[in-house]
């Protein structure tokens, strides 16, 4: 029997500055609520983000200032390839490795541009070697911590004893537009902060748990319901406010239905672990998994600590479970454009 992909280790990194939630609020009511017509109706998703504090690359008065395509691509690869670090550097020492044992690299990240990606730039900040394999992912979105990883796992899987370390790192709050006067553009405002998480996968013996399959499932005519408007001076969310019904009515048949290719009976799952995209989409979440309310406790505590990181996220979630004792079963949820759901069942190694 082949050797399944086992997880060796997990880090998470997060940039210096934390933005409280009430310092936001006061600041995107100087900005938006004098030409904004309606903000007043807006603004109280400030209070119902279920966000207390986020981090972020940049200081909040950088994000109150006129900002392009230059400006925000040299924090994308200056603050991107220093979390980059420290998320992969961490994960890497608690697997007992270094970069020059790293086979393939595999980044996903959707809040930048750069070619080459940033995993060339830490070719000699980490010690990669020279033959070291690199595989980056764009345009995921808040999927690509499920979809990423799942990537990973694969690769481990055809190369049997290969060291793949899987890296995500995205800032959100690049996307904070002071300029964009629509709804979607402060509902980001209220929800995006930034982060990284990097884990180091082999398959073989060890590890602290081993992936058991996946799946992915995407939705017909649903590309408006998330993704990125680009114009000249960035990009610009796009969200569709029907984003948590979608969610409570298409998701249960989807998860089910990769459940069922999987030969894995939703009954068997002890935890799921899910990306908090909101305080909606987790209700949605616990409705369509049939979760009594406050069952994704530790999707909430993110939420509230860290707010959406988008990809990271689910992997701040995983850690926080880790950290509380990893049941015997999980599956990792998370949506992204496309509109994508991604699905990756983890078993508990003894």
């Amino acid at each position: 029997m082949a050797p399944r992909p086992a997880l060796l280790s997990l880090a998470t990194a997060v940039p210096p500055f934390i933005l409280t939630q009430k310092d936001i609020a006061t600041a995107a009511r100087q900005v938006f609520g004098p030409q904004f017509g309606d903000f007043d109706k807006v603004e109280q998703v400030f209070e119902t983000t279920g966000v207390v504090q986020r981090h972020a690359v940049r200081p909040l008065e950088w994000y109150l200032e006129p900002h392009g395509w230059p400006d925000r691509t040299e924090v994308y690869l200056q603050s991107g390839a220093d979390l980059f670090e420290e998320a992969a550097s961490k994960a890497l020492a608690a697997a007992g490795l270094n970069g020059s044992d790293v086979d393939t690299v595999v980044i996903a990240s959707s809040t930048g541009i750069a070619t080459p990606s940033l995993d060339a730039y830490l070719l000699d900040r980490l010690g990669f070697r020279e033959d070291v394999t690199r595989v980056p992912l764009f345009g995921l979105g808040c999927a690509a911590g499920v979809t990423g990883l799942t990537l990973a796992t694969r690769l481990a899987a055809a190369s049997p004893g290969s060291i793949i370390l899987f890296v995500t790192v995205e800032l959100s709050t690049l996307a904070v537009r002071p300029d964009k006067l629509t709804a979607a553009n402060v509902v980001s405002t209220a929800l995006f902060a930034d982060g990284a998480a990097a884990l180091v996968v082999r398959a073989g013996e060890g590890g602290f748990a081993t992936a058991c399959g996946s799946g992915e499932h995407t939705w017909h005519g649903t590309l408006d319901i998330m993704g990125w408007d680009i114009d000249p001076d960035g990009f610009g969310v796009v969200l569709a406010r029907a984003l948590p019904p979608f969610a409570e009515t298409h998701l249960g048949p989807a998860i089910l239905g990769i459940l069922r290719r999987l030969d894995v009976p939703i009954t068997s799952i002890d935890r799921f672990v899910c990306h908090p995209g909101g305080p909606k989409i987790i209700t949605a979440l616990e409705k369509v998994l049939h979760l009594n309310e406050g069952t994704l406790d530790h999707e909430r505590d993110i939420l509230s600590t860290h707010g959406n990181m988008s990809a990271p996220t689910v992997l701040f979630v995983l850690e926080r479970v880790l950290r509380a004792g990893l049941p015997q079963r999980c599956l990792l949820i998370a949506m992204g454009p496309g509109f994508t759901a991604s699905c990756l069942v983890l078993e508990r190694n003894r």
